[in-house]
């Protein structure tokens, strides 16, 4: 039997230190890199969205190992590829070995972050995978809060480069052992379900039907709005009139929102299906953008703009994690929510690109905000379509028994 706070405590410790080291050290260090390779922004800048394409285009190979072989020896196999990445990255000399390295990177991004974490929980766990999901996110959401100084300090001492080089020895002795440590996973079950319980469906029937895509959309749209904000929101908001003071001090809103919508989720929302959770997550951010686009040279307008975002970001997380089991079942999570995840993570590569562009070509911040608002209300009326799309997926047959 599998102890729930065994696995909660060994993923919070990697999800921790795989987010600091793999995603939030480099807007730390990336202005460093740039000069120290003579690259250009947009090379250095490009690298690592490709690593955030080359995530999304292993998402759904990587979730059909973690369903057949569980989240040890997946989970283990990428923070051992994340020790090369890193190490790789340390040393590289030029643009080529620069984007190998991130391309490393970016294939243990899928097999070590959030979406792996999530399908190990939920085939580890018989009951109460939703509660483990949550309190995983909470812990995780410190991972920016101590790595961006702990990076800025490492970086002032050492450089760039053996600050990597430290993350990547990080990846195999703190990392790789602790994934081992998880044990393998339960035994599936093979009789017949429950009353109640969500048939599982696989892969093959998943991609079939609407609901998949209209989630998938939905998660895609949010993903690009969230990671268009996360690189541009103080200079947006310096530009709407905010003093660079005020806009940092605003923004900082959002990590402590994050987490307050977490133990929201956890205390407030712990009975409520994730469905319903997920109705007012989706409708925060229209209602957080439509403020600023409103009122945005105020500043109750941007504190008001930086909660609800703060709180939706937060609360997706938990939601984008226990969708796909409530409404595909278990057996075939892995597989189900890599591929959901996919076009998520295209779109977290193309949002600040895309916003950087709209901006560059002369586009004010009131042309991004207004289209960034379509986008939310777009992202919003697919999933409460994929919502009253789902009463049809348990009366659906069975397409067949094989495993896909």
């Amino acid at each position: 039997m599998h102890q729930p706070s065994k696995t909660i405590g060994i993923l919070a410790v990697t999800q921790i230190v795989s987010w600091g080291s793999l995603f939030y050290a480099f807007s730390i260090v990336a202005p460093d890199i740039q000069q120290d390779l003579a690259l250009g922004p947009e090379m250095v800048f490009g690298a690592f969205s490709w690593a955030l394409l080359a995530a999304g285009l292993v998402a759904t190979p990587v979730g059909i190992m973690l369903d057949r072989y569980g989240g040890r020896y997946v989970m283990a196999a990428g923070s051992l590829l994340s020790f090369l990445g890193l190490v790789w990255l340390s040393r590289c000399d030029g643009v080529v070995s620069y984007y190998l390295a991130w391309s490393l990177i970016g294939v243990a991004m899928a097999l070590t972050l959030y979406e792996a974490a999530f399908a190990t929980i939920n085939h580890k766990l018989e009951t109460g995978s939703r509660q483990a999901i949550s309190t995983l996110t909470l812990f995780a959401g410190f991972a920016s809060t101590l790595f961006w100084p702990l990076t800025a300090k490492l970086h002032t001492m050492l450089g760039w480069r053996d600050t990597y080089l430290w993350y990547g020895v990080a990846q195999l002795v703190v990392c790789m052992p602790l994934h081992l440590l998880l044990g393998t996973d339960r035994a599936r079950s093979t009789g017949k379900r429950h009353a109640g319980t969500v048939r599982s469906h696989t892969l093959a029937e998943a991609l079939r039907h609407p609901a998949f895509w209209l989630l998938a959309a939905a998660f895609s749209a949010n993903q690009f709005i969230f990671s268009a904000m996360a690189a541009h929101l103080i200079p947006l908001l310096e530009r709407l009139g905010q003093s660079t003071a005020v806009a940092v001090l605003l923004a900082a809103l959002v990590g402590p929102m994050q987490v307050a919508g977490r133990v929201g989720e956890m205390t407030l929302a712990r009975n409520t299906p994730p469905q319903t959770v997920g109705k007012l997550t989706f409708a925060m951010l229209p209602a957080a953008l439509l403020v600023l686009v409103l009122f945005g040279s105020a500043g109750w307008a941007v504190a008001v703009f930086c909660v609800l975002y703060g709180l939706s970001n937060g609360i997706l997380t938990i939601v984008r994690g226990s969708i796909p089991q409530a409404m595909f079942g278990r057996e075939n999570y892995g597989a189900i929510s890599g591929a959901m995840a996919g076009p998520s993570l295209l779109s977290k590569a193309a949002g600040p690109l895309v916003a950087a562009t709209v901006l560059r070509q002369g586009g004010s911040p009131a042309v991004l905000l207004s289209a960034l608002l379509a986008v939310s209300l777009a992202s919003l009326a697919f999933y409460l379509r994929a919502v009253t799309a789902e009463r049809d997926l348990q009366s659906a047959k069975p397409f067949d028994k094989s495993t896909v």
